[in-house]
């Protein structure tokens, strides 16, 4: 992918979106490519990480992105058998790397939210993204872990502001959130799998993020926070976890 001026902003300056297209290795004659959630450098710091937690076993996983690691779930959720595996600026295919990391935790249950960095990257198509939740999801069934769908959330109007991201890009991206989220609506309602979607309490009525539940039209507020884990917990009392 030719990165634009916009783009190489994303790239370097934007934690959340960090790019996801496959880089040239201009140091390999035989140019190899890399996937760029490995040029990330919190996913190298936190995978380090689960390397050396000590947690043996928790019931419940939070996987996402910068969102789900914005906040300490045992706290949120008030339960301490509750393990949160965000990390910041990653897309699906990093998840899908690193599921080895729910499986050991032995979960009953695994939250799975994110979307927006692979479509503000610019290198996926909705299909795309679809089918990466999709092959998520058939890892954790095989595994009898119970798997919750959370639709992707909208971004806010004056997401990017600062990097020339118009109303108008976000508009456009917020569409494709929402044709997203109706393909995996869909998807689970013909597979009996739960499906979370927390927009209609965060959205605004022309489908932005509401201004006053982030701090920079993307991140959560704690405000947020308490809504999201209101509706988690909803779920977690339905499957009597």
């Amino acid at each position: 992918m030719k990165l634009t001026k916009k783009n190489i902003a994303l790239l370097l300056i934007i934690p959340l979106l960090t790019g996801f297209s496959e880089q040239k290795d201009t140091q390999q004659n035989n140019m190899q490519t890399k996937p760029s959630y490995l040029s990330n450098p919190v996913y190298q710091q936190q995978i380090e990480l689960y390397e050396v937690y000590k947690m043996p076993q928790a019931d419940i996983v939070m996987l996402g992105d910068s969102r789900t690691q914005g906040a300490a779930w045992n706290e949120l959720l008030n339960r301490g058998n509750v393990v949160g595996r965000g990390i910041e600026s990653d897309i699906l295919e990093g998840y899908l790397r690193r599921m080895g990391y729910v499986y050991k935790l032995r979960p009953k249950i695994c939250f799975v939210s994110g979307g927006i960095n692979d479509l503000y990257s610019g290198s996926y198509t909705v299909e795309q993204i679809y089918q990466l939740f999709v092959n998520i999801v058939a890892e954790l069934k095989i595994r009898k872990i119970i798997p919750v769908i959370e639709a992707t959330v909208f971004a806010g109007r004056d997401w990017g502001k600062a990097w020339n991201i118009t109303a108008a890009d976000n508009r456009f991206r917020n569409g494709e959130i929402t044709k997203l989220n109706k393909m995996l609506s869909d998807y689970a309602k013909r597979n009996n799998i739960e499906f979370l979607d927390i927009n209609q309490k965060l959205s605004t009525p022309d489908y932005f993020l509401r201004p006053d539940l982030t701090w920079d039209g993307i991140h959560f507020k704690a405000a947020a926070y308490k809504i999201w884990a209101d509706e988690v917990d909803k779920v977690l009392k339905k499957y009597k976890l």
